[in-house]
């Protein structure tokens, strides 16, 4: 018998992570454009620092913004997506069917508009429509500087040697702070942003800021 039937294969095939740095490089050209084009060449500090008054284009701003985040937000957590669930693996598009950073990215941009349009209603609801406008002004900065960390983030997950499983804790105690941390935000805000009255304050924050959370935790999750 020839020995190199028992030959074993130690050559170690490299995890291809082209698609995140694609990604990540499509999120920075999309800032690249809105900073030029949409803010007329605004500097970042002018860009974080702008008022509501002052400022125009905000409604492109904040789409961009928010597709920066989702995406670079399903990149970071698709990971540790236990399966695609079996009712969205069974569903296919020319003989394509959605990977786990597909329904990821389905799951959070679901989130992402289902929220914004709660959010829409419920402001037009209370009579403050324009406050919605505000509001997404004043979040599209948050989220700006949130998609950066979400970038790092994301860079030092794939490209660098960390422990997944133990960093996993670490990601969870970050998005409960960044969860906490715009709550408070959105409350302190000097664009007073939320409902003047205190008991709107309070359901806007239980239905529109935590309860989404939970819903797309157990999307994701469970």
């Amino acid at each position: 018998m020839p020995l190199s039937q028992n030959f074993i294969n130690h050559v170690r095939i490299p995890e291809n992570n082209d698609w995140v740095i694609f990604i990540l490089i499509g999120c920075v050209f999309l800032y690249v454009f809105m900073m030029n084009i949409i803010e007329r060449d605004a500097s970042l500090k002018d860009f974080l620092l702008q008022k509501y008054f002052d400022a125009s284009n905000n409604l492109p701003s904040w789409i961009i913004t928010s597709c920066v985040t989702a995406l670079t937000l399903s990149v970071l957590l698709s990971q540790y997506i236990p399966i695609v669930p079996k009712y969205i693996a069974d569903l296919q598009l020319m003989g394509y069917q959605l990977n786990k950073f597909g329904y990821t990215f389905m799951a959070v941009l679901f989130f992402y508009v289902s929220k914004s349009a709660l959010g829409f209603l419920f402001y037009q609801s209370i009579g403050d429509g324009r406050k919605w406008s505000i509001f997404y002004f004043t979040s599209t900065k948050f989220y700006f500087i949130l998609s950066f960390l979400l970038i790092i983030l994301c860079i030092t997950h794939y490209y660098f040697p960390v422990d997944r499983n133990k960093i996993f804790f670490y990601y969870f105690c970050f998005f409960a702070f960044v969860a906490v941390f715009k709550i408070f935000f959105y409350l302190f805000h000097k664009n007073n942003i939320l409902p003047e009255k205190w008991y709107y304050k309070f359901l806007y924050i239980c239905t529109l800021q935590i309860a989404p959370l939970l819903l797309l935790w157990k999307l994701l999750f469970f």
